[in-house]
């Protein structure tokens, strides 16, 4: 009874992840860039302590590929302790102070900003970030291209050889990989707030982030779920190397923990039932093959009933986060050492986002 269980719930979460890498296929990639511009932007950044990162953030906007007056950037303050002065650049660039009204300071921020943007079209992303030269002219040419509200676009690391970064890059990829996917089968649910474009109609469409604005985090999830609830044809992901964002990994193991409780927090408020039914799936196989190696270890199921098991589930992982990383231009490093560790990683941080407390840029949050 025991092994029939196991095979069960892995051979769910085995299909699970076949769908998403037939997703995954199914979006075309996207390089267009020989349009004209015409498409007037307005940049986001929510920022707390970050004067570092965002020196480098704006260097990378200075080199883009696109006209300095069709976009224009408002960097948003989070009670930094040390107010960020912005130095001349050749493109329009303003610091506002958060308007604090609700538990998300993300949430706050993004909409502190919008109450001063004078452009439909809106980019939020991360302080820590760095964008691609061709990253506006990308959208905006996807956007002449198409009938669209919303565009959800790609993240990745900028990581050194070191296990704790790569072990981040393999996760990251089992998360963009679902994200193409689902969009692939058209059941998007997820997406990231680091690279989310989307129209200030839209936006007040949608009434923000009213609904959710209790939780924390999810300024990006949230926001796309109503979205293709509502506006599921206009709700697009942009599959496309010059649209790839970069981002840093965490430097130790306990900051990562809370990076991720703090993701996984938001999964039992999903409004999107796919969403719901595939964290459910995903954690139910995590916690099936580490059953299965105690279960053998206690002597109840053979050995070889476990390496079935391990190989049924790696090698689909293994599909979906190669296809993903060959993708984001990453190789897959410490692949069987990280395929080892995530189960016992993911299930901690899926239980203790239930019930724990986490940090967030030195400030504490509950569930």
């Amino acid at each position: 009874m025991i092994t029939i269980i196991l095979f069960l719930t892995l051979f769910i979460y085995v299909i699970a992840i076949a769908g998403l890498i037939y997703g995954f296929t199914k979006i075309t990639t996207f390089d267009t860039i020989d349009l004209e511009p015409k498409t007037k932007f307005t940049i986001i950044v929510p920022f707390r302590n970050e004067a570092e990162n965002l020196a480098v953030l704006l260097d990378s906007f200075s080199k883009l590929n696109y006209p300095t007056d069709l976009f224009e950037v408002i960097l948003v303050d989070d009670e930094s302790e040390t107010k960020f002065k912005v130095q001349s650049l050749k493109f329009k660039v303003s610091v506002l102070n958060n308007i604090r009204v609700s538990n998300s300071p993300k949430k706050d921020a993004i909409v502190s900003a919008m109450n001063v943007v004078n452009t439909d079209w809106i980019i939020t992303t991360d302080a820590d970030c760095v964008v691609n030269a061709n990253w506006l002219l990308t959208l905006d040419n996807y956007i002449q291209s198409h009938e669209v509200t919303m565009i959800a676009g790609a993240v990745s690391y900028d990581c050194s050889n070191s296990f704790l970064h790569q072990f981040q890059q393999l996760d990251l990829a089992s998360l963009q990989g679902a994200t193409i996917g689902s969009f692939g089968i058209e059941k998007g649910f997820i997406c990231n707030g680091a690279n989310l474009a989307y129209t200030k109609t839209i936006f007040q469409q949608l009434n923000g982030f009213n609904g959710n604005d209790k939780i924390a985090s999810g300024d990006d999830v949230f926001l796309l779920q109503k979205a293709i609830a509502k506006f599921p044809e206009q709700v697009h992901y942009l599959k496309s190397k010059n649209n790839i964002v970069t981002t840093k990994p965490l430097n130790d193991w306990k900051s990562l923990f809370y990076q991720r409780v703090r993701w996984a927090s938001k999964t039992t408020s999903y409004q999107s039932s796919f969403g719901k039914f595939l964290g459910v799936v995903v954690l139910m196989g995590n916690l099936c093959w580490i059953l299965a190696v105690g279960f053998w270890i206690f002597g109840l199921i053979p050995i070889e009933f476990v390496i079935i098991l391990s190989l049924l589930k790696f090698a689909v992982d293994a599909v979906l986060i190669f296809k993903t990383n060959t993708f984001l231009g990453q190789k897959s490093h410490h692949l069987i050492l990280g395929s080892l560790l995530y189960p016992f990683f993911s299930v901690c941080v899926a239980f203790y986002s239930l019930f724990g407390k986490y940090e967030w840029k030195g400030r504490q949050f509950s569930k």
